[in-house]
């Protein structure tokens, strides 16, 4: 059976899959990212891990994967193949496509972890049918992908949709970025843990505790809770009056309160617009499982440009 390699690289944990052509999940497998041994046994993990999916795939299906596609977080260089920086694992300039492409003998596309989420949302997720959508994750911070016909925006240098440092309340709180008042610190999914647990005195009380308590009709959960979906109706309708996106996608952490969240949420964006189009605000639909399929999608689509190339210059 065709199909390729999808590896989905987080700070704690990696996802990964045997994805067919038509996009199903074949197999299906996780494992620790591993940290805390330092950025080189993290590639080295994730090299192994991607050598270990290919002998799987050949024992169980007869054939070795036709390309690998390779989600990673933090600066990530595509065209190049480089995984250039991250905090959180504590690499820089990891050239992860060539030594995986070596270790594995296939092609090997390389994606930032939001983009490549928003990628597989994008088409076979929530914003499937859309032209143009937006896909902002809530999650410990904020990022977004900007899709636009069936594929996400990178940027010039690999910044596009970073919205979570859109200054939404200028001198406000300071973030790590350098800025102050950027969106990720008011409406993430640890922006509001964190208020939450201020305002009752518990450091273990986290954004979940907080959705339960504004459906209660905790007023202190109300506030915190009101806080949040206000910075970010403001950093959405930034977004919207830049993009006009069709869909706006929420997904990550905090959009499991589901419409706790939603309908508050859509009432701020709907206050705020003047001539803007007020798009659809859905949530996101593939969970945790859209980085996998996004990687898939981005090996599937390398795999389909590197045969038109071929074809073109025979």
């Amino acid at each position: 059976m065709r199909h390729v390699i999808a590896l989905d690289v987080g700070g704690t944990g990696m996802k990964a899959a045997l994805v067919g052509v038509d996009g199903a999940l074949l197999h299906q497998t996780r494992r620790a990212t591993g940290r805390e041994r330092g950025p080189d046994a993290v590639v080295e993990g994730i090299v192994d891990f991607a050598a270990e999916l290919r002998a799987y795939g050949v024992e169980r299906f007869g054939e070795p994967a036709r390309a690998a596609g390779v989600a990673v977080p933090g600066i990530v260089d595509e065209t190049d193949g480089v995984a250039a920086y991250s905090a959180n694992l504590g690499w820089r300039d990891v050239p992860l496509r060539a030594l995986l492409s070596e270790r594995l003998g296939v092609p090997v596309a390389l994606g930032h972890d939001v983009r490549t989420g928003g990628l597989a949302e994008g088409r076979i997720g929530a914003g499937q049918g859309a032209d143009r959508f937006l896909f902002v994750p809530l999650g410990t911070g904020i990022a977004g992908a900007i899709g636009i016909d069936g594929r996400v925006e990178a940027g010039a240098h690999g910044f596009a949709g970073e919205i979570g440092h859109v200054v939404v309340r200028p001198g406000g709180v300071p973030c790590p970025c350098g800025q102050t008042g950027c969106l990720e610190r008011y409406a993430s999914a640890a922006a509001v843990s964190e208020a939450w647990a201020a305002a009752t005195g518990d450091p273990g009380a986290d954004a979940a505790d907080c959705a339960k308590a504004v459906e209660s009709g905790d007023p202190r959960a109300v506030r915190v809770w009101q806080e949040a979906v206000d910075a970010l109706a403001d950093g959405l309708v930034t977004a919207l009056t830049l993009l006009d996106p069709r869909t706006l996608i929420i997904g990550g952490g905090l959009a499991e309160a589901g419409e706790t969240l939603f309908t508050p949420l859509r009432d701020a964006v709907r206050q705020r617009v003047t001539f803007q189009k007020l798009p659809s605000i859905v949530p996101a639909a593939l969970g945790d499982t859209a980085g996998c399929l996004g990687a898939g999608l981005l090996a599937w689509d390398l795999l389909t440009t590197t045969t038109r190339i071929q074809e073109e210059s025979a």
